[in-house]
């Protein structure tokens, strides 16, 4: 191969591979490096996905064997142990293989002409006159030059790279850092319901989540701002009222660690000839700190926008910057709901959190939930639920028991 292509993708990723892919369906000449020695390893996320934006995406059905499980409710546990459960109409969500999930949408990158180099690791940029040339990647150990019109840098929360494109990663103070755990001999799950746990003393700044794989084996993790996640879930398998009577026997087979933005994304993700894509451009949910998702819509937002530079030969960050406007206008109202439910979540304390759970129980909103569809855009489907009167009340039992605790503090 000559070290020559239209577009480098920087990581082989779910968002890196899913730009490459649209990109190449459209003559597009990508190469895709990735510093790995295989495409979905190591693995650092639960893979929890929506069904409905999986659909809208064209990735689903997915092939036999990257789902490992569908899911049609919830139980959310205040820090006491109160539960809180919704149930679905049809399945909502589902859990996927994210190394198997990762693998196939680089396998339908490959089929449509993209070419991957694995444990190749990008060192830096080149660049000429401030715009971006291509990059300088380490192959056995040796520097390799290869040129392209566009770098796409799809590298996760590294933002080595994104560095020296000279963009300013998140806040360091926007991160929860987390726990991703498999685990056995798990008791009472439900197989069709993924379990949500809270509480300051166990996920501070965040949440626990229990995701069921069959039988007694599951995903289980959490995400904190403060504290060690590992001892963190120690304590909550021991401790929490209503996880520790699950988890208190189980046994966990294996442990991954990774931070995750709830900043909302890059107030700039593209430079000359340079775009950010996915985890690297923050574009990840605030609530949830869900990324794949909002990820790959944005990366399709991407490789349109590639095309375009390539037909215009306009590499400018002038140009580049529709990138930017394009997918905040994909995403920008459901980040902005989010980023101010996630200030309001990060101020509440346990006691309140109680207070909510018993107040939902009372008025029954898990009916005004059980035709829910979407939830990854959660600004709009807020919009849509407005209508209903138990979401109202919950609503404003929910703001107004914040001022009160803000004017309190």
């Amino acid at each position: 191969m000559k070290n020559l292509s239209d577009v480098a993708v920087v990581g082989g990723g779910p968002c890196g591979s899913f730009c490459a892919l649209n990109m190449a369906k459209k003559g597009i000449n990508v190469t895709v490096f990735e510093e790995h020695t295989e495409i979905g390893v190591p693995c650092h996320c639960a893979g929890h996905l929506s069904i409905n934006s999986l659909k809208n995406l064209g990735l689903y059905p997915l092939p036999r064997g990257i789902i490992e499980n569908v899911f049609y409710g919830a139980k959310i546990y205040s820090p006491s142990g109160l539960e809180f459960s919704v149930r679905f109409a049809s399945a909502i969500t589902c859990a996927v293989n994210r190394t198997l999930f990762d693998k196939h949408i680089s396998h339908l990158a490959e089929k449509a002409g993209v070419h991957y180099c694995l444990s190749s690791r990008v060192k830096s940029l080149i660049t000429k006159d401030s715009l971006v040339k291509g990059v300088i990647v380490e192959k056995k150990g040796k520097p390799v030059k290869f040129f392209n019109s566009l770098v796409v840098d799809a590298e996760g929360t590294a933002y080595r790279i994104l560095r020296q494109a000279g963009l300013a990663p998140p806040r360091i103070d926007s991160f929860v850092y987390c726990v991703n755990a498999e685990v056995e001999n798990v008791s009472d799950l439900e197989l069709d319901v993924v379990e949500v746990f809270l509480g300051n003393n166990y996920t501070p700044g965040f949440y626990a989540w229990l995701i069921p794989k069959g039988e007694d084996k599951a995903k289980f993790g959490l995400g904190a701002k403060v504290g060690n996640p590992k001892t963190l879930l120690q304590k909550l398998m021991k401790k929490h009222p209503a996880a520790s009577k699950k988890l208190q026997r189980a046994k966990i087979l294996r442990e991954s660690f990774h931070p995750i933005p709830l900043g909302g994304p890059l107030l700039k993700a593209y430079s000359d000839g340079f775009l950010a894509v996915g985890d690297a451009a923050s574009q990840v949910k605030p609530t949830t700190g869900g990324g794949v998702i909002f990820g790959l819509n944005c990366a399709k937002v991407a490789a349109d926008v590639v095309a375009e530079a390539l037909n215009k030969k306009d590499f400018s960050s002038k140009f580049l910057s529709i990138y930017q406007r394009r997918f905040m206008k994909l995403i920008g109202f459901d980040v902005k709901v989010m980023l101010e439910a996630r200030r309001v979540l990060d101020r509440i304390s346990d006691k309140k959190l109680d207070g909510f759970v018993g107040f939902y129980r009372k008025i029954h909103l898990n009916e005004g939930f059980k035709d829910l569809k979407e939830i990854d855009f959660q600004g709009q489907t807020l919009l849509r639920a407005c209508w209903n009167p138990r979401i109202i009340a919950a609503l404003a039992y929910f703001f107004t028991a914040y001022l009160q605790q803000t004017i309190k503090g």
